[in-house]
Parts: C-alpha cells; sequence; structure tokens
C-alpha cells in the first residue's frame, strides 16, 4: 500500500461496546501502511453538538462522518479519517471524530472518561466542541479535565521528590482548541471589543475564597491552565435556520450564514496552517506504524484495569522500532555487501577494508530508526550481528576462493597427474622431470588471475595431497643415489617447515587484522552513539525548558491575580523539574 493513503470514508478505530473498548483491526493495518509524520487531530464534546460538521470540513468533505439528525448520539468509540495533509506534502491529516460525551442512554459516563483522556493522549490539536457561551455549566460539563490525574499518567513510577505526576502533562499535551458553536453573544468586555482567545482567557481567571463551591469553580480552569499552555478559542455563529440543521451535510453553501462561512474557514485555516506534528518525548516524530503502536498500548492497558501511560508507551514502542532498526541495519549491511564487493578478495584486508564503509552506514541506518534504546540493548544486538555478518563474509570469501582455486588447480595439474598415470616419470631421471613440470605448472597457477585469499594455501593443500606420487617417483628413480634421496628428502622437509611457518605467520595476521578490525567498529559505534546522544540530550533540555517556561508563565498569572497558594504549589513544581535537568554528559555503557 501507498504511503500516502487515501480513505475514501471514515472508520472506526476504538470500537465502544458493551461498555469496552476494541481496537478495530482494518483500521490498524491503514496505519501501519502510513509512513509519513501524522498531524493527528481529535474532537470531543458533548453529543449532538455538530461535532462531526466541523471534522468533515477538515478532510475536505460535505459527508464522511455521521452527523445524525436526531437527539440520539451517533459517533460510536472513535472514528478516524486519514487524508493527505492539505497545506504540508509530505504529510497525512488523521482526523479523529469521538462519540459524544454525556450520553444519557450510556447511563456509565465512564467510557465517556477513557474516550477523552484516548483523545488527549493520540492528538496533536485537541478540539473540545460545545454550545453556546463558555459559563460555568460548560466548565462543568468539561469535567473530565479534572479526572485526567485519575486517568492518565506520565511516568511508570512515581517521582521520588513527591511531586504529582500530572506536572509532566504539559510535556506532552496536545495543543486544546475550544469550539463554541451557536455563539450569540457580542465579543467585548468592558465596552470594547475582544478576540474569541481573549474571552477564553478571561473565562479561565480564578475565583478567590477556599470553599467548596469555589474550589469546584476554579479546579477545571486550573487544570486547562496548567496541562494545555498553548490553546485557542473560536466561535461559530448558528450556521442556519434552526429547521435546517438537521440537513446541516447537505446544504449548499451559500444557503449558510456568510459569518457561519467565514468562521469555519478561519476555523480550519488555524487547523491546516497550525497543528503540530505528533511527536514524542525526545523529539519522536510519529508515522502511521508508531500511531498504531500507541492506540494499541493505550487501549490494551485500559482493557487490562491499568492507567495509560506516556512513557511505557514509549517505551514498548521504542522496543518494536528498535528490534526494526536493527534489522533494517542489517539489511542494508548485506545488501551493500553483496553489491559492492566482488568475491574473492586477494586479501583479507582488502575485504575488511570494503566491509568497513558499509558496517559504518548499517551503524547509521540504526542510528536514524533507532530511539531510547536503554542500557545500549539493541545497539549491542547490532554490534553483535554485524560480527556475525562479516565472519560469514569472510568465511564466504574463503569459500568462492578455495572453490576456485581448485577448479583451477584440476585444470592446470589434470594433464599432470594423467602423465603419472600413464608412467612418463617412471624412469631414470623422472623425478627431476615430474618437479620441472610441476614447477612449470606451479608458476602457471600462481600467475593466473583471480584466485584470491586461498590461493597459497590451496596449492599447499594440493601439494600434500600428492605427496606420496612424488616420494614414489623419488624412491624409484635408479639413477639418484640413496645420498642424493637423502638430500632431497631433507629439501622437501625443510619447505614444509617455511611453509608451515608461513601458515602461522599469515595465522596471525588475520587475528590482528580482526582485532583491529573489532577495535575500528567498536570506536564507529562509539562515535555515532555519543552524538546521537548529544543530540537526543540537547532535545531533552529544550523540551525540559519549555515546560519550565510554560510554568513560569502560569505561576506569573496566579501571582498577579493573587493566588499565592496555587503559586507556591507551581513554584514546587517548577524547582522539582529544575532537579530532573538531563545530565550533563552522555554516558556510554
Amino acid at each position: 500500500m501507498a504511503s500516502e493513503i487515501h480513505m475514501l470514508e471514515p472508520m472506526c478505530l476504538i470500537e465502544n461496546t458493551e461498555e469496552q473498548l476494541t481496537v478495530n483491526q482494518e483500521a490498524l493495518g491503514i496505519l501501519s501502511a502510513i509512513k509519513q509524520p501524522v498531524v493527528v487531530v481529535a474532537i470531543v464534546g458533548l453529543y449532538r453538538t455538530g461535532k462531526s460538521y466541523l471534522m468533515n470540513k477538515l478532510a475536505g468533505k460535505k459527508t464522511g462522518f455521521s452527523l445524525g439528525s436526531t437527539v440520539q448520539s451517533h459517533t460510536k468509540g472513535i472514528w478516524m479519517w486519514c487524508v493527505p495533509h492539505p497545506q504540508n506534502p509530505g504529510h497525512t491529516l488523521v482526523l479523529l471524530d469521538t462519540e459524544g460525551l454525556e450520553d444519557v442512554e450510556k447511563g456509565d459516563n465512564q467510557n465517556d472518561c477513557w474516550i477523552f483522556a484516548l483523545a488527549i493522549l493520540l492528538s496533536s490539536t485537541f478540539i473540545y466542541n460545545s454550545i453556546g457561551t463558555i459559563n460555568q455549566q460548560a466548565m462543568d460539563q468539561l469535567h473530565y479535565v479534572t479526572e485526567l490525574t485519575d486517568l492518565i499518567k506520565s511516568k511508570s513510577l512515581p517521582e521520588q521528590d513527591g511531586v504529582d505526576d500530572s506536572a509532566n502533562f504539559v510535556g506532552f499535551f496536545p495543543t486544546f482548541v475550544w469550539a463554541l458553536r451557536d455563539f450569540s453573544l457580542e465579543l467585548e468586555a468592558n465596552g470594547k471589543p475582544i478576540t474569541a482567545d481573549e474571552y477564553l482567557e478571561r473565562s479561565l481567571t480564578l475565583k478567590k475564597g477556599s470553599d467548596m463551591k469555589i474550589k469546584s469553580f476554579n479546579e477545571p480552569r486550573l487544570c486547562i491552565r496548567k496541562f494545555f499552555p498553548k490553546r485557542r478559542c473560536f466561535v461559530f455563529d448558528r450556521p442556519a435556520q434552526r429547521k435546517y440543521l438537521s440537513k446541516l451535510e447537505t446544504l449548499r453553501e451559500e444557503d449558510l450564514s456568510d459569518e457561519f462561512v467565514e468562521q469555519v474557514a478561519e476555523f480550519t485555516s488555524y487547523i491546516f496552517s497550525s497543528s503540530d506534528v505528533k511527536t514524542l518525548s525526545g523529539g519522536i516524530i510519529v508515522n502511521g506504524p508508531r500511531l498504531q503502536s500507541l492506540v494499541l498500548t493505550y487501549v490494551n492497558a485500559i482493557r487490562s484495569g491499568e492507567l495509560p501511560c506516556m512513557e511505557n508507551a514509549v517505551l514498548t514502542l521504542a522496543q518494536i522500532e528498535n528490534s526494526a532498526a536493527v534489522q533494517k541495519a542489517i539489511e542494508h549491511y548485506e545488501e551493500q555487501m553483496n553489491q559492492k564487493v566482488q568475491l574473492p578478495t586477494e586479501t583479507l584486508k582488502e575485504l575488511l577494508d570494503l566491509h568497513r564503509p558499509i558496517e559504518r552506514e548499517a551503524i547509521e541506518v540504526f542510528m536514524k530508526n533507532s530511539f531510547k534504546d536503554i542500557d545500549q540493548k539493541f545497539q549491542r544486538e547490532l554490534g553483535d550481528q554485524l560480527v556475525a555478518k562479516r565472519d560469514a563474509f569472510v568465511k564466504k570469501n574463503m569459500d568462492v576462493s578455495s572453490a576456485r582455486c581448485s577448479d583451477l588447480l584440476e585444470d592446470i595439474f589434470g594433464p599432470l597427474e594423467e602423465e603419472v598415470k600413464q608412467g612418463t616419470f617412471s624412469k631414470p631421471g623422472g623425478y627431476h622431470l615430474f618437479l620441472q613440470k610441476k614447477q612449470e605448472l606451479e608458476k602457471k597457477y600462481n600467475q593466473a588471475p583471480g584466485k584470491g585469499l586461498q590461493a597459497e594455501e590451496m596449492l599447499k593443500k594440493y601439494f600434500e595431497s600428492k605427496e606420496d606420487v612424488a616420494e614414489t617417483l623419488l624412491r624409484t628413480d635408479k639413477s639418484l643415489t640413496e645420498a642424493a634421496k637423502e638430500i632431497e628428502v631433507e629439501r622437501i622437509k625443510a619447505e614444509t617447515a617455511e611453509a608451515a611457518n608461513r601458515e602461522l605467520e599469515n595465522k596471525q595476521k588475520k587475528f590482528e587484522l580482526l582485532m583491529e578490525q573489532k577495535e575500528k567498529s567498536y570506536q564507529e559505534h562509539v562515535k555515532q552513539l555519543t552524538e546521537k546522544m548529544q543530540k537526543e540530550r540537547e532535545q531533552l533540555i529544550a523540551e525540559h525548558n519549555k515546560i519550565i517556561s510554560h510554568k513560569l508563565q502560569e505561576q506569573e498569572r496566579l501571582l498577579k491575580e493573587g493566588f499565592q497558594n496555587e503559586s507556591r504549589k507551581l513554584h514546587q513544581e517548577i524547582e522539582s523539574i529544575k532537579r530532573r535537568r538531563p545530565p550533563q554528559k552522555c554516558t556510554i555503557l
């Protein structure tokens, strides 16, 4: 399937049936085929508030996500529509439409909480859709945001300093967009016009006091301010006369309110231009397969009674991708070695010199496709596999050379063997005649090209296999005295000893070359790992500083509003986060 997906219509991604969440395997298959970075936009809100209409507009379609025309909630679970991003070539826009919250027919709102939490965890832009104004009723309906601390974890283990886990939410929560439908008020304050964003910020102002009513008033506002530092608001007039609202998807644009059309255009323009690519901690860009893994990890956690955990999801994803990164690197190594290395090589050094840059490329492939390789487990696995593959090529190089030399020896020395069988050398002076002929053929063999690094070894083995022939000819040659024969035997012993010494030297050189290669390979791993870890550290420091910056801005706002207690709590969070600053140095195990 091509990387760019063209879904003709939405598909259910997470089914909500019998109070249980189930992942749709067909939808996962679509995600797995999207190799492009994904921009994930999710929308939630009360049922029958027109969420699906906005999502269809983002998809560039009039129909698709079910709008429904009755008081019943239509969308069940989370539906997905993947379309090419209209403004960013090479990116895919993933639209997630959720079932309406607080449907009276469901009775239990626990699944609503999970749908809300999943929409936040999966998206890079989170749209909350509501009707009317931002009043206390609207805030009460947004109670799910106050429950996120009981639904989501950022870390698998609690922080040792005792600071609440939710202090980390700001690091991975999406942009928050509040879409106010059928908005009928004038956007003004104190007699002066204000923007929709200013209206939202004014609506998030806290009240002073400590009773339960004020605490209930402040809590959702504090959560939105703390968890979603990047937030926008869009207001929409009623799109048409009430009698036409049930047929909104069939209405022509000229039948809609001019203000509504303009507001929808402004909304979609912002989503297209400002929604970020879904990114995980450490600057990890999410594509289709990674989003698929997140969906599975989060839903499986919920089904097993655990809380979805961002850290665990990233580590689970890392295990999958790092294992795949090892395989990609090994496949690259094998492909390049087979393409660029012509076997047999004349020496082991020649093979290792060819191997080295290809090994470096393979390590680069791994580094590019891996992340959060805890304790360098997968890099060590890659190193072991590269050594095994290199050794396999060394052996194959020897085998190819041995086979070629064996064929060549048979071709060159075959006629000599035939002459021996026919008795050509079984006569006085035949031994020296045999040696002369043998030396001529040996010279011919040595001059033949393309034998590879086993040329000398195969010649030695061949001569050893024919020693009995030479011994017989020497022993039966009547032209030689016994003394001459003894001298010849000693000469042969000396040649054999010299050949054995050369073989030992060659083995030592081979060992030294392989040890040298092992050290160079290790240094290459260290070099690339150090560079990667430094980049990751810089990314973590940037994220760390960004979190602190957001919290400092919120602390400053709380101080200006006179909320010293809340400001002190936030100050404690900031100091705790500062103490957890990424290490200054990269540690390689």
